[in-house]
């Protein structure tokens, strides 16, 4: 009886303290969520729509690389080509064409992430899965595929 007895306590201390580490990594999950899409809204977003490399450039890590297709057409870019492009076209912005960035989700696991969102400008709406990895504390989109779905 007395056997019987510790192991249902200590199933049951097992089973409360999972509990509890689960509940702080699902909290955990959520606020790098919220962080990550207030960065997507706030910087990613807006640089985009005014052309902004400098506040584009407080989102990327230095070494990114941007990959897809484009109009059916391959897409391969590091980030400096990628900045260069953004720096001498019309920002959408001032080109006075619609413009939407839309979050579809956000996916958090420990110190890595993925984004996947839609931006909606001049004649393309690209569907983009963006990576994501939280160092000293920031969280950097490190990976960028894009894929021009208009057609």
């Amino acid at each position: 009886m007395k056997t019987l007895f510790l192991t249902a306590l200590l199933s049951w201390c097992f089973w409360d303290v999972k509990a509890q580490n689960l509940t702080k990594m699902e909290t955990l999950q959520k606020e790098d969520s919220l962080v990550i899409s207030e960065t997507l809204k706030n910087r990613y977003f807006k640089g985009i729509y005014e052309g902004d490399v400098n506040t584009l450039k407080s989102v990327y890590y230095p070494g990114t690389l941007l990959f897809g297709d484009v109009k059916g057409q391959p897409y391969q870019k590091t980030l400096a080509e990628y900045l260069d492009g953004v720096a001498h076209r019309q920002s959408p912005k001032d080109s006075g064409k619609p413009y939407k960035g839309e979050i579809l989700s956000v996916k958090v696991v420990n110190s890595i992430a993925i984004a996947e969102v839609r931006v909606t400008m001049y004649d393309f709406i690209y569907h983009e899965f963006l990576s994501f990895h939280r160092m000293d504390g920031k969280w950097l989109l490190v990976n960028k595929m894009i894929s021009d779905t208009a057609n």
